[in-house]
């Protein structure tokens, strides 16, 4: 793991936005195309106003996805799809091709995990990490915590221990397998629960699965 401290915010966000445009620019040269996995939430918001604008990426031949959405319909203010469009999907970005990882239906979970396979390894993976050391919607200590990391399915169904949206996440493998791979977070709350997480078990901090290999990005605040 590599670990980048930045004397704020802001710049953290417009850096790592570079970081990660140079990172699709570098697959576009020898690929013909990149996938590139995207949270949501609101850390990440700053970052992708700041890539969209990026012209000198080839958009019409990057794959966006989600690491992992809600199962609530694309317009619903806590839908994941619904910032992508708004903050991500935009200026030169709009030529990009989203991808869409929610299953129309409980039974098309396997069907929707073999249509991603033309997208994997993930080329460039964005992931965020929340205070009780879950990624994507792996969630640590929780009763789908086993069947996310380690299925070989492509996606997991997970319930949120909060008792909210059911949801949808890319796997643990998935996660892992990312060709370059980045985790953004904020504050010294969670700077904290990084460092508790690197000694930890997977299910007890998920996070956990994917530092090795990962560069993370913090900033105070």
């Amino acid at each position: 793991m590599d670990f980048v401290e930045y004397p704020d915010a802001e710049m953290m966000m417009m850096d790592l936005a570079s970081v990660l445009a140079g990172d699709l620019e570098n697959v576009l040269l020898t690929q013909d195309r990149a996938s590139f996995a995207v949270p949501g939430g609101t850390t990440p918001g700053p970052i992708f106003d700041a890539l969209c604008a990026a012209k000198h990426i080839d958009w019409a031949r990057v794959d966006v996805m989600l690491t992992d959405e809600r199962r609530v319909p694309e317009d619903h203010e806590r839908s994941n799809t619904r910032l992508i469009r708004q903050r991500l999907l935009q200026d030169a970005a709009a030529a990009a091709n989203f991808v869409n990882i929610i299953p129309e239906d409980d039974a098309a979970l396997a069907a929707k995990s073999e249509s991603l396979a033309a997208h994997l390894p993930i080329s460039v993976m964005l992931l965020g990490m929340g205070a009780d050391m879950h990624t994507a919607s792996i969630f640590p200590n929780s009763a789908d915590v086993t069947h996310a990391l380690g299925t070989d399915q492509a996606l997991a169904f997970v319930q949120p221990p909060d008792g909210l949206e059911p949801r949808v996440t890319l796997s643990g493998g998935v996660l892992k397998g990312a060709m370059a791979r980045h985790i953004v977070i904020t504050g010294a709350a969670k700077r904290e629960a990084l460092e508790r997480a690197s000694g930890l078990s997977p299910e007890e901090a998920p996070i956990a699965a994917v530092l090795a290999g990962s560069t993370v990005h913090w900033a105070e605040g």
